[in-house]
């Protein structure tokens, strides 16, 4: 049938983790390759073959297989355990803080994972600040206030947010945050690296 059969592996990083996945999360139903052949529509043989990682897959065929797993397609890809959903308890994200306290920063995606954009809540305390000398060229920082009052510096400029306003700007030169009111400032952060460098 055209579009189903499996293509021949060369050098491709893909297969192997395709072959995993598929096998990590047939395992997690307690399926067998014949019962997942069953509820998938794909033949024995070519999920067989998939899973040992001596054929990649069509679009159509893993779409086939995603949808009876109850999974997306892009968890067959990943190079870690990740089905599209994953629940970030608070109690163990990574938390950055500063020596003084006045300055918190929790992750909030899996930290240990390198990701272009990351996303973090930041907190500072009443009149505390952070300062960085910048990331490396092409970081992006997206910014947005949520409560309290901030000011961010970027070089020689000021810009003073209150809750809702957001400043996107380039990371990779010296800023600084600082809370000019004696009340806590909470803000959410996006830093985004330039493809390929995180």
């Amino acid at each position: 049938m055209p579009g189903s059969s499996p293509e021949p592996v060369e050098d491709d990083d893909s297969a192997e983790w395709v072959a995993l996945n598929l096998q990590r999360l047939r395992s997690k139903r307690y399926l067998s390759i014949d019962g997942l052949a069953r509820l998938s529509g794909v033949s024995r043989a070519m999920l067989a073959q998939i899973e040992s990682g001596r054929s990649v897959p069509s679009i159509k065929t893993l779409c086939k297989v995603a949808k009876a797993l109850k999974v997306s397609v892009a968890a067959f890809l990943e190079q870690h355990a990740f089905e599209g959903v994953q629940l970030l308890p608070a109690q163990h994200s990574k938390r950055l803080v500063s020596a003084s306290g006045g300055f918190v920063s929790r992750a909030l995606f899996p930290f240990d994972q390198p990701r272009q954009a990351e996303f973090y809540e930041i907190r500072l305390a009443g009149l505390a600040e952070e300062a960085s000398a910048g990331h490396r060229p092409g970081v992006q920082e997206n910014l947005v206030v949520a409560h309290g009052v901030l000011e961010v510096s970027i070089n020689e400029a000021r810009y003073l947010l209150s809750p809702g306003d957001a400043l996107l700007f380039y990371a990779d030169q010296p800023h600084r945050y600082r809370n000019p009111a004696d009340s806590e400032a909470l803000a959410y952060l996006v830093v985004t690296h330039p493809e390929g460098v995180a």
